[in-house]
């Protein structure tokens, strides 16, 4: 188990369970995106929860037993750096342009390829040095986690609100 982050618009009326995210170039497809760090998702409703002009964080446990984790598993991460470039270069092959995100998705979506995970957790490189106390070492990894699978996630609840 471990406790994550889901940063909503703030709205009338507190969430009883998170949100799909949609967006064609979300990184790891449609799922539920949670942070591994309060100080990210603070900083995601901020900077992506513009709209109401306030944003709500909700907490949850997220049974990651099924989930295949690219940041701190060696194997797991091996295997998605091989699928992600397979897949780039059959593509590639065949319109002779790098993919966007959305058709990477895509291909993996239509051939079932993350069917038999519940998530991914993924890490990229945060740009806002207000989270990093060392200047130009990025140190601090900022890790998302997708859930495909709605029933890992477990005790969601209202944490913290803020203003943009």
């Amino acid at each position: 188990m471990r406790r994550m982050y889901h940063t909503q618009e703030k709205w009338a009326k507190k969430l009883t369970s998170p949100i799909k995210c949609v967006r064609d170039n979300a990184w790891l497809g449609e799922g539920f995106y949670f942070w591994d760090d309060l100080d990210f998702a603070h900083q995601w409703g901020k900077s992506s929860k513009k709209n109401t002009g306030e944003y709500e964080i909700y907490e949850a446990e997220i049974d990651t037993e099924n989930v295949l984790n690219t940041v701190f598993n060696e194997e797991h991460y091996d295997f998605w750096l091989k699928q992600v470039e397979k897949v780039a270069k059959k593509i590639i092959k065949k319109t002779g342009t790098k993919p966007s995100i959305k058709e990477i998705n895509e291909y993996f979506v239509e051939r079932g390829e993350w069917n038999e995970v519940d998530g991914i957790m993924f890490q990229d490189i945060p740009m806002n040095m207000n989270y990093i106390l060392v200047q130009g070492l990025w140190y601090k990894k900022r890790i998302q986690l997708v859930v495909y699978n709605e029933k890992i996630i477990l005790n969601f609840s209202f944490y913290i609100d803020d203003k943009c």
